[in-house]
């Protein structure tokens, strides 16, 4: 059964990256990036599964099944999904094997697990026909050609992706975009506007294709998606089971102001016990598609859906009984959406 709800998990934050990253001493020089939004499948898996250590430990039945198959390297290399044994770079039909398209048939790392049918994946969820932002996370900065892909109609998300399931022609084509950020950081992208297919419904894949154009590399990932009149929200993500226990610090969520394309938002930050609190993190999951442009009293992570704020020194340390507040503006192309299972945690 498709999983709907919307799940809630706070955001990387540089530490996590710094301590997940240590686990890559091996991985190779080639890994480079991956899609963010639509978000692929070893990117949401990730961001399931990351937690406060740098450990990835996945919620989601997919994600789970995926590592249970390929091995957590997976998951902490999700950034390398590629394949460099081309003659050439790009290729599609007659270069990766049917059933092998989510791995891209790799040679970095075990992918293989990403192939599996399953209606439980990470989902997207988009309006056909909308014009849309599309994020590639930029690990290594190379130049080349992005080509996105989707499925037929009557495509079968119970059977593994081949060729004949895809349309022939991409939907989306652009040669090096612009993009944000340095190299080896969560937060740093290529991005570029496209508008999605067409008279497109239900559960489909954005199959993305990065051909490098210095080097015989490829990069390619599996974006489940559902066009459902959706903005970019994902479901899918973060705790499946009971809810986490209560922590020592609360936070409630207030939208001060609106206006066309964007808002405002005071996120206010109580220590409701009988002693002092020596720091706190708030995290939630962006709806419709939001994106934040600025943040004030407090040190702003974002990675795709995800974001967290972390107290600055100012403002870290509460006495019992204590607030305090952060800012922040966002872009939204819909009405802002409070978030449903915004967390809170302290040392």
């Amino acid at each position: 059964m498709t999983r709907k709800r919307r799940f809630t998990r706070w955001a990387v934050m540089a530490a996590t990256l710094a301590t997940g990253m240590a686990l890559l001493s091996a991985a190779p020089a080639q890994a480079h990036g991956a899609m963010m939004v639509a978000g692929s499948r070893t990117f949401l898996c990730y961001e399931d599964g990351v937690t406060s250590t740098g450990q990835v430990v996945p919620q989601n039945p997919a994600c789970q099944a995926a590592v249970t198959r390929s091995g957590p390297n997976s998951l902490y290399n999700w950034f390398a999904v590629g394949n460099r044994s081309g003659a050439t770079s790009g290729g599609t039909v007659g270069f990766i094997p049917d059933g092998k398209l989510c791995s891209g048939n790799s040679n970095y790392y075990d992918f293989f697990g990403f192939d599996q049918a399953s209606p439980d994946w990470p989902k997207t969820h988009l309006t056909s026909g909308a014009d849309v932002q599309f994020r590639y996370n930029k690990w290594a900065a190379h130049p080349g050609t992005f080509r996105l892909y989707v499925t037929k109609d009557g495509w079968n998300p119970n059977r593994p992706l081949t060729w004949a399931d895809m349309e022939t022609v991409p939907f989306s084509s652009v040669t090096d975009p612009p993009s944000v950020g340095g190299p080896g950081s969560i937060n740093s992208y290529y991005s570029w506007n496209a508008k999605l297919p067409a008279n497109k419904t239900g559960n489909h894949i954005i199959y993305s294709v990065w051909a490098r154009s210095d080097s015989t590399e490829t990069f390619y990932g599996c974006s489940d998606v559902t066009f459902d009149g959706g903005h970019g929200e994902v479901t899918g993500i973060g705790q499946t089971g009971p809810p986490p226990p209560a922590t020592a610090c609360t936070a409630t969520y207030a939208t001060t102001s609106t206006w066309s394309g964007g808002f405002q938002a005071q996120v206010t930050v109580t220590n409701p016990t009988t002693s002092t609190m020596y720091g706190w993190t708030v995290g939630w999951v962006l709806a419709n598609g939001e994106t934040i442009n600025s943040a004030w009293n407090g040190t702003l992570s974002q990675a795709g859906s995800l974001a967290s704020v972390k107290g600055v020194d100012w403002n870290r340390t509460l006495a019992p009984g204590a607030s305090t507040s952060f800012g922040f503006t966002a872009n939204s192309a819909a009405a802002p959406t409070p978030p449903t299972g915004m967390t809170c945690q302290s040392p």
